[in-house]
């Protein structure tokens, strides 16, 4: 699973509770959250994942401070979050390049995940979001495929990398990560949009002009979040995507969870129970 949790903007603390809610039904297995807060001994991954029973990694953005301003609340930080069923084992940090003028910090984080029957080398991202940005974003994603490159490997599993790309399914910056429709930035490194596998009549928009936090003026609904599972699958098809769907795209008691809506994957995991459920 995949969702940017809007950071603290807006009702953050009823917000908060929303977020439970969505992902104590869904159960996940694995889930890559972008916009995650820490503040005042508080991290909002760690509460989660006590309130779920899950493991988890939280890297700080390195320039939080640049969105501060916005909120009014000098010492909360942002970042990127993984919440686990099983251990991580180990984890790093790439801070993604950007012009220093427009760098706020964004980064990519890596979590091995110790599933029962194959590590999970697990990622989730979140790059720059202006519109016009189709160049930074493209550098950054060459950056993150070598990242993946140098952690894949010690397990059949593929890769899975998640994250909020703020790019469109047929920009420069997702045709170039994934390497299927133009060259791949590593030499046969692939990737699926496990959104390919979905029912062509379902609900894409993760970022979407029904949610009253999204602002108006800012182009129609688009699917900018993504489950991206490395290809071919592995042995016995270990990885390859079963099901996909979003989530949390509703009001939950009447709040908004989230201004992005989330993606989640079903992936074969090759134990006994079959799949990896939003992996």
């Amino acid at each position: 699973m995949t969702w940017n949790l809007w950071w603290r903007f807006g009702p953050w603390a009823e917000r908060q509770k929303a977020i439970l809610a969505v992902l104590r039904e869904l159960r996940p297995d694995v889930v890559g959250l972008q916009e995650v807060w820490a503040a005042d001994g508080e991290n909002l991954a760690e509460w989660l994942a006590g309130e779920l029973g899950l493991h988890w990694a939280w890297a700080a953005s390195p320039a939080s401070e640049r969105r501060q301003r916005r909120i009014g609340e000098p010492g909360t930080e942002i970042g990127n979050a993984v919440l686990s069923r099983w251990p991580v084992t180990e984890s790093e940090v790439l801070r993604l390049p950007a012009p220093a003028e427009l760098d706020d910090g964004r980064l990519a984080l890596y979590a091995r995940l110790a599933a029962p029957d194959h590590p999970v080398p697990f990622f989730t991202v979140h790059l720059t979001s202006q519109l016009h940005l189709s160049a930074v974003r493209s550098q950054q994603v060459t950056a993150l495929a070598e990242f993946v490159a140098a952690h894949r490997a010690g397990t059949d599993f593929p890769p899975v990398v998640t994250g909020d790309f703020n790019a469109w399914p047929d920009s420069d910056e997702i045709r170039r990560f994934c390497g299927l429709r133009t060259a791949p930035v590593v030499p046969g490194q692939v990737f699926f949009d496990a959104w390919e596998y979905a029912d062509p009549a379902a609900p894409s928009a993760t970022w979407d002009n029904a949610n009253p936090y999204v602002p108006a003026g800012l182009g129609p609904g688009v699917r900018v979040d993504y489950v991206h599972v490395g290809a071919p699958a592995g042995p016995g098809g270990i990885g390859a995507v079963l099901a996909v769907r979003r989530a949390g795209a509703g009001p939950v008691d009447g709040v908004w969870p989230s201004d992005h809506a989330a993606v989640v994957a079903d992936l074969a995991d090759g134990g006994p129970a079959g799949s990896l459920s939003g992996g």
